[in-house]
């Protein structure tokens, strides 16, 4: 992975790690189908201004069934997923759910592609893996009615990621990074309004709640999935899918600086892990190759 790709890596990390912040904020206000409709619909506006001022044009109805399936499974199943659990699981946890993705991602590819794993990524999910599960040990759990639906609905959004980007990969169709961001959009804006229209706004938002929703629609979602977009095609699915073990490292971070949240010695080793994990599993560092026993004879 070059330099470049790495820093689209951690300034994506950076950016998704804030968004289970801004859903925690506006799930219990405005509603699962209304918060994901605005941020889809926001982030499609967007991008539209994006290629606008780039000159682009766009032929977005050439691609629509391309679209309409990366619309539902890398934005409007996975988004209402995690705004269900939102409702009850706090952002951190919502983060270290969401660090499934690239393990999925690794097995979804290796049954569909049939992409081998080499040994240094192997090790890197298994790192990756060990860092969230101590994240996890060392986070409250919430209680009460209900929590597994939300813990289900968290493990199951990272499943669609990972569906998506092999998807995306393997897609016969080449379509452009910017494209695949902004066709998705307006599919998932899409999918997602019979949801919305069936749940009306449950509290009046403040100005707060809006700027937190706007955020999160141009910020976490439109930006974000340009970089995303681009990771995977420089790249492949299993090493930008590893961006979400790095996410937990961030909503970790946010929550100390921006909510004085403690930093206990969990987070400490789980993040380590975390990024050791992310290191190998991109190929930044590599372990080294077993040696041949020399045979005389």
């Amino acid at each position: 992975m070059d330099v470049a790709s790495i820093f689209r890596l951690i300034a994506l990390a950076a950016i998704w790690g804030g968004s289970f912040l801004f859903m925690r904020i506006g799930a219990p206000v405005f509603g699962p189908g209304v918060m994901i409709e605005l941020r889809v619909g926001l982030a499609a506006l967007f991008l539209w201004l994006v290629c606008r001022m780039l000159g682009r044009q766009t032929r977005l109805l050439r691609q629509w069934r391309h679209f309409l399936i990366i619309g539902l499974l890398n934005s409007a199943l996975p988004f209402m997923l995690f705004a269900y659990a939102a409702q009850t699981l706090s952002a951190s946890l919502l983060s270290i759910l969401n660090s499934a993705a690239p393990i999925y991602g690794a097995l979804i590819a290796a049954v569909w592609l049939r992409q081998p794993v080499s040994r240094s990524a192997a090790a890197g999910l298994l790192l990756g893996v060990a860092g969230v599960t101590t994240l996890v040990a060392g986070s409250p759990m919430v209680h009460g009615d209900g929590w597994w639906r939300a813990i289900a609905a968290g493990l199951a959004a990272p499943f669609c990621y990972g569906l998506a980007s092999v998807y995306t990969k393997q897609s016969s169709t080449a379509v452009d990074p910017t494209d695949n961001a902004h066709g998705s959009m307006w599919a998932a804006a899409i999918l997602v309004l019979p949801f919305a229209l069936l749940q009306p706004i449950r509290q009046t938002p403040t100005p707060f709640d809006w700027i937190a929703v706007s955020a999160l629609a141009i910020v976490c979602t439109g930006a974000a999935y340009l970089l995303f977009f681009r990771l995977i095609k420089d790249v492949g699915p299993m090493r930008a899918l590893s961006v979400t073990f790095l996410i937990p490292v961030f909503g970790v971070l946010w929550g100390a600086l921006f909510l004085g949240e403690s930093v206990g010695w969990s987070k400490l080793l789980g993040g380590a892990l975390v990024l050791c994990g992310t290191a190998l599993a991109n190929g930044v560092i590599r372990l080294p190759r077993p040696a041949l026993a020399n045979s005389q004879g």
